[in-house]
């Protein structure tokens, strides 16, 4: 659920929040409630409007994954900010603690996501195949303790479960991700993938804008990778 002490940045135009794993960033089928409507009433009562608050969602994560959201506050902003994502001017950079250390430990991988709706899972191939998409990203391990490895990722293409899907892929699973290989369930049921910073220009006032969101609190293996 979303706290006002989520709330990582916030202007007439943008809101920024650290989700917590398990939160829906918008309804789904489910009819749970979500981030965007949660934060549309909080600004609603804060405020005190008597209308409908405008909130757009500028991208989303996985359900299971932490970390730095966008939300727009103006329509101005939301056109400009969904320019921004199709063009690849929004910078998203991801941590996530993986079962084994990529090799090599850093570099950029290109592969083919194939999504399974009925499975809600995708697959990573090397060579294109059928209607999959081009799936890429840039990798860095910052550092490795004696189960899991930190890896930052950045995210260059916008693909379902890209991430997951990815590490998987060469053989460096989640911490806490079933679904694509990991030994063991977290508690709590989330997945140790955590979006951990975005960079951008800002979409009016065009003044360089760089959030970080902290790791999950009450997670000693995040608590003790953030401070190396």
């Amino acid at each position: 659920m979303f706290r006002p002490e989520d709330i990582l940045y916030e202007d007439n135009h943008l809101l920024i929040v650290n989700k917590h794993c398990g939160d829906l960033v918008q309804p789904d089928p489910s009819g749970e409630s979500a981030l965007e409507d949660q934060i549309k009433a909080y600004i609603k009562a804060r405020d005190g409007k008597p209308g409908e608050v405008f909130l757009g969602v500028v991208h989303r994560i996985d359900r299971p994954v932490s970390g730095a959201v966008l939300f727009a506050k103006t329509s101005k902003a939301l056109v400009r900010l969904n320019e921004m994502i199709r063009e690849g001017r929004i910078r998203k950079v991801y941590w996530a603690l993986t079962e084994q250390t990529p090799d090599p430990e850093r570099g950029e991988l290109v592969h083919y996501i194939l999504r399974d709706g009925r499975t809600n899972r995708s697959r990573a191939y090397d060579a294109p195949k059928g209607d999959a998409k081009q799936a890429r990203l840039r990798y860095e391990t910052l550092a490795a303790a004696t189960h899991y490895t930190l890896v930052a990722v950045e995210l260059l293409t916008g693909r379902h479960h890209q991430i997951r899907a990815q590490l998987a892929k060469i053989g460096c699973p989640i911490r806490g991700d079933l679904k694509y290989g990991a030994r063991r369930s977290v508690e709590g049921g989330g997945i140790s993938l955590h979006s951990r910073r975005v960079e951008f220009e800002h979409p009016v006032r065009r003044e360089s804008l760089s959030v970080t969101a902290p790791v999950p609190a009450g997670d000693n293996l995040w608590a003790f990778f953030e401070k190396l």
